[in-house]
């Protein structure tokens, strides 16, 4: 007389591996026939079996032979393709969340790149004199002073030369407008 899957479970729940064997033998078309039910596809279908047998000798802990094995069984199949679609879920919600924050990045990236073309080509159709105060006083460690220093002038002229430059780009800027 052949052993119950309820025997061989509570057998394999023991460590009995020759009775885990013969569960799985029995049972995997089954388990294979549902997986391909819930997920309609064959290769996700082989991983949802994979998935089940490689955690059901943990779950067998907890068959209590309170309903035939082959209905915990089933149980223990669509639990696992629920699991499977939240985590396929939640990675797809995150695909998507960097995605935007790539787009966001390289549209940004764009704009950066943009705004300094714009500001090297109208940087250079300033003299020399503007153009060379203007580098010294976009590096944020460089003060008017500083770059008085530098350029052997005064911190006023310094100070007039960026309002100068200032007022120059504000109006190249509405010219483009």
């Amino acid at each position: 007389m052949a052993t119950s899957d309820e025997a061989l479970a509570r057998a394999a729940a023991g460590g009995d591996r020759d009775a885990f064997s013969s569960l799985i033998s029995r049972n995997y078309d089954r388990v294979f026939g549902l997986a391909f039910r819930l997920t309609g596809r064959r290769e996700e279908a082989e991983d949802l079996c994979q998935d089940v047998c490689a955690s059901l000798p943990f779950k067998l802990a907890a068959f209590r032979g309170e309903a035939r094995f082959s209905t915990w069984l089933y149980r223990v199949v669509v639990n696992a393709a629920h699991d499977r679609r939240r985590r396929a879920a939640t990675h797809a919600r995150a695909a998507v969340s960097w995605g935007e924050v790539e787009i966001s990045r390289r549209a940004e990236a764009a704009e950066a790149a943009e705004a300094q073309s714009w500001l090297q080509g109208a940087m250079s159709g300033l003299s020399d004199e503007l153009r060379d105060t203007m580098a010294l006083v976009l590096d944020d460690e460089m003060t008017h002073a500083a770059a008085g220093e530098v350029l052997g002038l005064s911190e006023g002229t310094i100070s007039w030369r960026v309002s100068e430059v200032r007022k120059r780009l504000r109006a190249m800027k509405e010219a483009e407008a």
